[in-house]
């Protein structure tokens, strides 16, 4: 169990409650054993397929949760999202499926599929700035002079508790794991899982993983306070996130075992590889857990033991699939 005397923004039962409320529309989605991936490592590995999610990420699960939520007068005067495209969709479709009006303001770097699929769930979408963290300062200002209720893509109690039922699932299916891997941007859904899994197991080893580029939450966790850190764009466009949450921060340096990054050409690899041999499309962002064990970075949280990589989502742009593959194709065509 967890340590009683820490007093989390999250617990299991509101990860409990967070199950019952959105049960009628989230799908439990597959977890399936890579031979691929466990021969490489000498343990036994599973894929925890969040891109089979309704919208194509586990954004749903928390965006449902906290809108269910909302009172009728904030129903009626509708919401207001921030998001680099995963979020996005999540807020559009709840909004839709509850009859409720939503606006979802998105980097201009947003992925034209994320955009295009926001738009199609029947919500207002606002391209802003150039990055999430641009785009997220004008949201919070859209905020200030609207009456709209603002849904956080990850710093919300109710978010993450939405996002801890993918540790549910996870329990449901393979108490005995040792190791879960989880893509990390704002961390919500590794605050979500590890409360989950910890609630049950405090020795079951949870790992996030983030790109070297921008990786906020790992700087964060080995300073020991929130920090942020950027380079770069990356790839994993639905984890470019520079500053973590606060709530999700307290999470995460409490319950979380380990953190690290991963390069652009680690992502790639692993998006390459999980389509060629585990036929499976994911964005960036869903590769990161696959990364880290293709570069053999947690090889110790792997070799020999049951182990769960999350695929966080698979709302990715033809285009980039193709650049993916068509770089490797040519590397291997100079050989």
């Amino acid at each position: 169990m967890i340590k009683e005397t820490v007093k989390l923004p999250i617990s299991i039962e509101t990860i409990n409650e967070a199950k019952k409320n959105i049960k009628e529309y989230v799908r439990t989605t597959p977890l399936i054993q890579t031979m691929f991936l466990s021969a490489f490592t000498g343990g036994q590995v599973f894929l925890k397929l969040e891109n089979m999610q309704l919208t194509g990420s586990f954004k749903f699960r928390g965006a449902f949760n906290k809108i269910v939520q909302l009172t009728e007068e904030e129903k009626r005067q509708g919401v207001i999202a921030v998001s680099a495209g995963n979020h996005a969709q999540g807020v559009a479709l709840t909004s839709k499926l509850l009859g409720i009006k939503s606006t979802i303001v998105m980097p201009e770097t947003a992925p034209m599929a994320k955009v295009k699929a926001t738009e199609n769930y029947g919500a207002k979408v606002i391209l802003h700035g150039k990055g999430f963290d641009e785009a997220k300062e004008y949201c919070e200002m859209l905020v200030g002079q609207t009456d709209v209720t603002y849904i956080p893509p990850y710093d919300d109690a109710y978010v993450m508790a939405g996002q801890g039922t993918v540790g549910l699932e996870i329990l449901d299916a393979a108490w005995d794991v040792d190791t879960v891997l989880v893509p990390v941007g704002g961390g919500g859904l590794i605050a979500g899982i590890a409360t989950a899994l910890k609630s049950f197991n405090v020795h079951i080893q949870v790992i996030g993983v983030q790109a070297e580029n921008i990786h906020g939450m790992t700087a964060s966790y080995n300073e020991g306070k929130r920090i942020g850190h950027k380079i770069n764009p990356t790839i994993a466009d639905g984890c470019a996130v520079e500053y973590p949450g606060k709530l999700t921060f307290e999470v995460v340096k409490e319950l979380v075992d380990d953190m690290i990054t991963v390069t652009e050409e680690e992502i790639e690899v692993a998006m390459k590889d999980l389509i060629q041999r585990t036929k499976i499309i994911v964005e960036g962002s869903g590769a990161l857990a696959t990364a880290a064990i293709l570069s053999r970075k947690v090889d110790k949280y792997v070799h020999g033991k049951k182990v769960i990589a999350i695929v966080s989502g698979g709302n990715v742009d033809l285009n980039k699939i193709i650049d993916v593959i068509g770089h490797f194709t040519l590397a291997n065509e100079l050989k």
